[in-house]
């Protein structure tokens, strides 16, 4: 029997973001019995559950903010320990998601593998580059993820830009699997998708499409003026989890936005059945992350919307190959892209559509995904034991 221990996500049931829906297909779509799952997840209720047939164990955040997220996974670590000591049959694997334990991961790694449990991170998609965060916070952040990789015996990368600059800078060991999206349609009923189109004023194939962070990195200005500048007669719905902050403000006084009736921003939609929905009658989904591996919100656009319009950075281009169309920063090439998505027949969409969902089935599915974290799991164990034999 192999355990393995995932920890640095929120948790599962998941209710949240990228990570935790890795955890709760991952836990799900399990297929070997050889693998028993243990998923930290952050509550003050401590206490065990089961969900997926994974053993959830609920840890307290013990303090708010970044610094409460790095004692918390540190905590965890120590249960993880702790378990050790008490059941040394069996081989053992920590998974770390994301680089939040940084410089104690130190301590840590030492005790783990003293206990012979193997360390495996994913160090997420660079969060140090973001623009959020201050020089001070950019170091810091940079400084984690060093931390993460070089205390841990294999990077998970779910981008193989990401593995290349991992490979490059820290050297080690590292492997590349992909985030996970399933093709489906959408379950979502005409009732409930007209009723929310009504509120703002929208109709099947009459909007281009935006869903992602509201932050600068995924160029929110670029799209808004680009698309401000095209002829399209169809609006540019944007679902983020905005609030009249001051990137907001900033964004509103820079573009002039508001004086555009076309741009429209609708805030969050969290069923995802609609979701989904909205993604499939869109005329187009735009995307201008530039920052981060394999995007979950990018999957899901090429999975159901016809036609993608992705900025021509590699992370996109690596995902969406031949089933998207690119853009770039400089003035005037998105708004040209839109006016060619606006003219495209039926055909041209339907090309596009089916390269976008192959691509997806082929190398994003969610079943392959989960089979390839078994197999690595399954191997790491399978590796430490010819090595022993070989001391033998």
């Amino acid at each position: 029997m192999v355990d393995v221990f995932i920890v640095g996500s929120k948790g599962i049931p998941a209710r949240y973001g990228g990570f935790e829906t890795f955890v709760e297909n991952l836990t799900a779509r399990r297929q070997s019995e050889q693998i028993r799952y243990h998923v930290s997840c952050m509550s003050n209720d401590e206490g065990h559950f089961e969900h997926n047939g994974a053993d959830c164990f609920n840890v307290k955040v013990p303090l708010p903010g970044a610094p409460g997220r790095i004692l918390h996974v540190s905590r965890v670590l120590s249960q993880v320990e702790r378990w050790r000591r008490e059941n040394r049959s069996g081989e053992a694997i920590v998974y770390i998601l994301g680089c939040r334990i940084g410089p104690l991961l130190k301590p840590h790694a030492k005790k783990l593998r003293r206990l012979g449990v193997k360390i495996l991170c994913n160090p997420d998609g660079l969060e140090w580059k973001r623009d959020k965060w201050s020089a001070p916070a950019k170091k810091f952040l940079r400084y984690c993820e060093s931390c993460l990789v070089r205390n841990s015996d294999l990077a998970v990368c779910d981008s193989k830009n990401i593995e290349s600059y991992i490979k490059e800078t820290y050297g080690g060991e590292t492997t590349y699997i992909a985030y996970g999206a399933d093709v489906a349609p959408s379950a979502c009923s005409e009732e409930k998708l007209q009723e929310w189109y009504g509120r703002f004023g929208l109709r099947k194939d009459g909007y281009y499409l935006i869903v992602g962070r509201f932050v600068p990195e995924n160029n929110y200005e670029t799209m808004i003026r680009e698309f401000m500048a095209s002829k399209t007669e169809r609006q540019l719905v944007i679902v983020t989890n905005v609030e009249k902050n001051k990137f907001y403000e900033a964004l509103r006084e820079r573009t002039g936005f508001e004086s555009d009736p076309r741009i429209k921003f609708v805030g969050t939609v969290y069923d995802a059945e609609l979701i989904k929905r909205i993604r499939e009658e869109a005329r187009g989904y735009l995307h201008g992350h530039e920052v981060g591996g394999t995007n979950p919100s990018l999957l899901e656009a090429l999975a159901s919307t016809s036609v993608n319009l992705l900025l021509g950075v590699g992370f996109n281009r690596e995902v969406g190959e031949d089933g998207a169309i690119y853009w770039s920063k400089d003035e005037g090439s998105l708004a040209e892209l839109i006016a060619r998505a606006d003219a495209m027949t039926a055909e041209e969409r339907q090309a596009y559509a089916e390269r976008a969902v192959a691509r997806v089935q082929t190398a994003f599915g969610w079943s392959f995904i989960c089979n390839e974290y078994e197999r690595l799991f399954l191997g790491k164990v399978a590796e430490k034991k010819e090595k022993e034999d070989a001391f033998v």
